[in-house]
């Protein structure tokens, strides 16, 4: 598989926020969103008998599998490679392809696509569902209308640079203030410089 960087850090965002993580950021998105902040192009190949030996160099225990979209790549192989080798494995999905038979421990989807077609990709559930916002968008996303649940719910500013712009901030704020089911999301290893 492709694998644009690997890099051990804490989780930023979502419900993990804080965790001590391994990142295999995946390369190759099908989308191109103009907000996206991540270089996810270039890479090299690993096998997985490779790539489970470069992370054996941390200490953590949990996976995040990331991108670019990461399921244009991660099989059911791998994910159970990995599990028998002792890791919890987080994925971070723009929701555009179907997760089929891969079992995650914790699915984090960031919609860039109708919630309908996240609810058919991913048997109409996901751990937690990340919106990102700016203040041209009114109000929160209607899941339950594309019969998509999550544990959890989360609104996050779009930033500018490495800081939240401060009118997204205050809208993603009130938007949970007024729809007390989702919670406000900063991308803490923004503010923090844990890369």
């Amino acid at each position: 598989m492709k694998v644009s960087e690997i890099f051990y850090s804490l989780q930023g965002e979502g419900f993990r926020a804080g965790h001590p993580s391994i990142f295999i950021r995946l390369a190759d998105c099908n989308l191109a969103c103009g907000f996206c902040d991540t270089e996810f192009n270039s890479g090299r190949e690993f096998t997985d008998e490779e790539l489970l030996k470069e992370i054996s160099k941390h200490p953590g225990k949990w996976i995040v599998w990331t991108g670019g979209e990461p399921l244009l790549q991660l099989k059911a192989e791998t994910v159970e490679l990995f599990r028998a080798a002792g890791y919890k494995q987080a994925l971070e999905t723009n929701g555009s392809q179907p997760i089929g038979d891969l079992v995650l421990d914790h699915v984090a989807c960031s919609p860039k696509v109708a919630d309908h077609v996240v609810a058919k990709n991913f048997k109409g559930h996901v751990h937690e569902l990340r919106y990102v916002r700016h203040t041209g968008q009114p109000g929160v996303p209607e899941p339950d209308k594309a019969k998509l649940e999550a544990d959890h719910y989360y609104l996050s500013p779009m930033f500018t640079g490495d800081q939240p712009d401060p009118a997204n901030l205050k809208h993603c704020i009130d938007l949970c203030l007024e729809n007390p089911q989702w919670k406000l999301s900063v991308q803490t290893h923004k503010l923090t410089k844990v890369l």
